[in-house]
């Protein structure tokens, strides 16, 4: 029976409960990060780690740990559970307490929990390309933190699957921000182009190993602004993210991405992205 880490104890999954007080359940009130596994070693863990504690901190959370402890902890579940290829999910509410807006006192502690789960890396779509659609984008004004309160983004998902698409692209007014899930780059003549860091749109981790791939490359980094007709006349998209890794985006709103295949940009990039797994994993 797989385990689950609630506050540094194993527990059988069937038994991890959450109160109905715990300020995560009842606000969204708390922060979390995803850990991909590659042949049963975390990649990537300590900039996920780095973020994670800057997200509590952001919201006025002291998780009172270091990186090299979270590490630990997520070693151990993963070990625990075997998992060789899959990801660990983690995240840090305020904690129990009655429900009140204004933040509990110092004596409420934040709660801890983690879980893993196995599958494979998504081979069939990486080397095809994915289907995506755009939508405004109606998130809060802080997705530079990786909290709890993604209602906009699911629905932006939900749209997305609702049109037989993976992923769809948010847009403030003309800007394109990143996806539902995901960080968004555009490829337009041999130079990638990507909304620059700042609170509207998270720093994905996988957005900054492409940015590593494509140093090492040669291949021009742009962090500037985009609009939605740059996008559309792209010669190749790509959504980026510990789950789908460098996603080749063949459509948008239904129509093709240059030809519709897969560009050589975006294969550099995955190839690259490899290298990164051998190098980056521990």
């Amino acid at each position: 029976m797989a385990k689950v880490l609630i506050n540094e104890q194993l527990i059988d999954e069937q038994d991890a409960k959450v109160s109905y007080e715990d300020r995560g359940y009842v606000f969204g009130d708390g922060v979390y990060e995803y850990i991909r596994v590659y042949d049963n070693k975390l990649f990537t863990v300590k900039e996920h780690f780095e973020r994670f504690l800057r997200s509590a901190t952001e919201i006025g959370l002291d998780l009172e740990y270091s990186v090299d402890a979270l590490i630990e902890l997520c070693r151990e579940l993963v070990a625990c559970n075997d998992i060789k290829n899959g990801g660990v999910y983690i995240q840090a509410t305020r904690g129990v307490a009655p429900r009140d807006h204004a933040f509990p006192n110092s004596d409420v502690k934040p709660v801890i929990m983690a879980f893993t789960k196995s599958y494979d890396r998504p081979y069939q779509d990486l080397e095809n390309g994915i289907n995506a659609i755009t939508t405004e984008d109606i998130r809060w004004l802080r997705c530079d933190i990786k909290s709890l309160n993604l209602l906009g983004n699911v629905l932006a998902k939900e749209a997305a699957v609702k049109y037989n698409a993976k992923e769809a692209i948010q847009h403030r007014g003309d800007t394109v921000t990143e996806g539902a899930s995901t960080n968004v780059l555009v490829v337009k003549d041999g130079k990638i182009y990507t909304h620059p860091v700042n609170n509207y749109i998270l720093n994905g981790i996988t957005r900054r190993v492409i940015k590593w791939v494509a140093e090492d490359e040669g291949i021009p980094f742009v962090e500037e602004a985009i609009t939605t007709d740059f996008l559309k006349e792209a010669d190749e998209v790509i959504v980026s993210s510990t789950s789908v890794e460098v996603m080749p985006v063949i459509k948008v709103d239904g129509e093709s991405v240059n030809d519709g295949k897969v560009g050589p940009i975006t294969k550099q990039l995955q190839e690259g992205f490899d290298r990164y797994i051998r190098s980056h994993s521990i």
